[in-house]
């Protein structure tokens, strides 16, 4: 429960780090998308979202496989919790079990991964998104790719060997090895933060050092409440006390400082000057790519994937000034850069799996597929649902609009009050 409130804290982090780097008059609906996420999903995900996500084994005990999908047959199969929870005839509510009481925590703990993994989308689409539609999204996009995904990366049963013996099919029948989410989380949300870049197009003026961050700051404030709640993400992943959970705690240290030192040397050596908001999303691009490796890397190892990840995701995030596509944000050069690095690391450098210690290719090949598997649905079925929204109640705002600023347009609110007067 503590490190679930931790991954809570995540997106208001979040929702400072992207606030920060916007324009002053777009803080407001940057931060406001966030703190939607948080509302929509954790009504989404209790009323439904959980049963899509690890529904309800079968009478031997197994879970329904991919074959025929439980989330797709039976997504009320635990309305609002209420299995949870036994209920005497007189209507008094009796004590858990353990194994209940664990059910409730884990519950909770996975609701915080779909909540982030929403607001880390918003970042592509920064100052120029409606807010209702931006909403609209959110919900249909959590029920058709994130709830089935996780399903396919997180949901599965542990033998008493200590083998996957039942579950989604990308861990359980592909083989995949994502502790806290570089499929699930990263590449699920980068690929569709760059459908809905392509579907709302370019921002007024979209050129290379158009816009500059208005509050540095508030996005150092962002990324500290990040790493911060990041511990929370990858150390609970080992849901228990042990070994796992150390590791990924000073994995979680060493890859992100790491990528921080080879972003801002890599920034040095491009445009001459290492920046703060360099080092935030260098410290960043490393939280990323240790998220699904932290439980079979050596901090060592750790602390290369680190600066690998900084100078790649550095020189990642020029690629939409080449290419032309408007990731505002970086959230593409980032997640979805950083999460593919760091999920295929594993095949190479992980504990017993990778080609380092096994001599196969097998891992790296597994980490790929599950990698390329992830993110292919994930971008079409969000630019599917991003073209319907654009084509129907319209996703992007005028450019009248975009040139006032959204914060007054869309919420009737300033982020700063410029009047003498206040």
């Amino acid at each position: 429960m503590i490190c679930a409130a931790l991954v809570l804290l995540m997106t208001p982090g979040l929702a400072f780090f992207y606030g920060g780097m916007v324009r002053a008059k777009s803080v407001i609906n940057m931060m406001m998308m966030s703190f939607g996420a948080i509302a929509l999903v954790s009504v989404l995900w209790l009323i439904y979202g959980y049963s899509m996500s690890f529904g309800v084994a079968d009478k031997r005990g197994h879970i329904t496989d991919w074959v025929i999908p439980h989330w797709l047959l039976n997504p009320f199969a635990n309305l609002a919790l209420h299995d949870f929870l036994p209920i005497h005839a007189d209507g008094s509510l009796s004590a858990l079990n353990a194994g209940d009481t664990y059910s409730l925590a884990f519950v909770g703990f996975e609701a915080t991964f779909a909540i982030i993994t929403v607001a880390l989308i918003s970042g592509a689409i920064a100052d120029r998104a409606k807010f209702g539609a931006w909403m609209i999204f959110a919900g249909v996009w959590v029920t058709v790719v994130y709830f089935p995904v996780a399903s396919w990366v997180f949901n599965f049963t542990v033998g008493a060997d200590g083998q996957v013996v039942d579950g989604g099919w990308l861990v359980h029948q592909l083989g995949l090895a994502d502790f806290a989410g570089g499929t699930a989380v990263e590449i699920n949300s980068g690929a569709a933060a760059l459908a809905l870049a392509l579907v709302l197009g370019r921002r007024l003026g979209f050129t290379k050092g158009m816009a500059k961050p208005h509050n540095v700051p508030l996005t150092l404030i962002g990324a500290a409440l990040l790493w911060f709640g990041w511990f929370g993400f990858n150390s609970g992943s080992a849901l228990a006390v042990n070994t796992s959970a150390a590791l990924a705690w000073v994995n979680t240290l060493a890859a992100p400082a790491a990528a921080t030192i080879g972003w801002i040397v890599t920034e040095r050596l491009k445009e001459g000057k290492p920046t703060s908001i360099g080092a935030a999303s260098g410290a960043v691009s490393g939280l990323v790519a240790i998220t699904p490796a932290g439980n079979v890397l050596t901090p060592g190892w750790a602390m290369v994937l680190g600066v690998l990840t900084g100078v790649a995701c550095c020189l990642a995030v020029e690629l939409k000034w080449r290419f032309g596509f408007d990731d505002s944000l970086d959230v593409v050069g980032i997640h979805l850069v950083g999460g593919l690095i760091g999920t295929l690391f594993i095949g190479f450098f992980g504990a017993g799996i990778g080609l380092l210690d096994t001599g196969s290719f097998r891992q790296l090949g597994v980490q790929a597929i599950a990698s390329l598997a992830v993110g292919v649905y994930s971008f079409v079925i969000a630019y599917a649902i991003g073209w319907v929204l654009q084509k129907t109640i319209g996703f992007r705002i005028t450019n009248e609009d975009e040139s006032a600023g959204v914060d007054n347009v869309l919420h009737g609110e300033e982020g700063y009050a410029l009047d003498p007067a206040f």
